[in-house]
């Protein structure tokens, strides 16, 4: 469930990939969030359907948010600790062939940016800069595409999770206990769809594509959902055990 940057990449224009990961991050907020709004709703229809009982229904959706915000935070956490030690991995290495051949460094640095279309004369001059600067930062950067003080954390990757999939339970949370009984289900249908179509709009904006299409994907995806579950949960509760 966790979404995560791509591990390594090679960054020609750095001040535009930062701003790229950034929309990833931001993406990821909104698509966990969508995780929350659908997988509660779906939750609380289930059993509004096989009762009217509004603590039952409360109890269940509480539930299915606690269960779904430490499964996306452990699942998040797990994949950027993977990455992370993978990063830290790479760095050492950099680092130890710095320290042991520091002149085989600096060639392979000049060779990579003839590679990338400079002349011989420009690529050492540029190399042997960016070397006296800070040599780890940038081999790193060239070599691995990736900034030593900017390595994911996988804190902080497991709480944005969780708190994504939180802002998307209390939706359906709200909308299906506040209403008197008879308008829990019709509310609860009308609220998340307008939410998921807001979430298609936004995910849609951020990754430049076509809205109307985000919208009704992730609408009809939600409702087939909710009709799905509350459906279930009418059979079920009208059957003896």
């Amino acid at each position: 469930m966790g979404r995560t940057i791509p591990l390594v990449q090679h960054r020609d224009e750095p001040h535009s990939e930062s701003t790229a990961a950034r929309l990833n991050w931001l993406r990821a907020g909104v698509l966990g969030a969508d995780d929350g709004i659908v997988s509660v709703a779906g939750i609380v229809l289930g059993v509004a359907g096989a009762t009217d009982n509004r603590s039952a229904i409360l109890t269940a959706g509480i539930a299915g948010w606690a269960a779904g915000a430490v499964s996306m935070a452990l699942g998040e956490y797990v994949s950027v600790a993977a990455q992370h030690d993978v990063q830290t991995t790479l760095l050492d290495t950099e680092r130890r062939e710095l320290r042991e051949d520091p002149e085989s460094e600096l060639a392979e640095l000049a060779s990579l940016y003839r590679r990338k279309g400079l002349s011989d004369d420009t690529a050492r001059a540029v190399a042997a800069e960016l070397t006296e600067h800070d040599a780890l930062a940038a081999h790193a950067e060239i070599e691995l595409g990736l900034d030593p003080d900017e390595l994911t954390s996988p804190w902080q990757a497991a709480g944005s999770s969780a708190l994504a999939f939180t802002a998307g339970a209390v939706l359906p949370l709200l909308a299906v206990t506040l209403p008197p009984g008879g308008w829990r289900v019709p509310v609860t249908f009308v609220a998340v769809l307008l939410a998921l179509a807001f979430a298609g709009a936004v995910s849609a904006r951020l990754g430049g594509t076509a809205a109307r299409t985000a919208v009704a994907r992730m609408v009809l995806g939600g409702a087939v959902a909710m009709a799905v579950t509350y459906g279930i949960g009418q059979l079920v509760g009208q059957s003896p055990v």
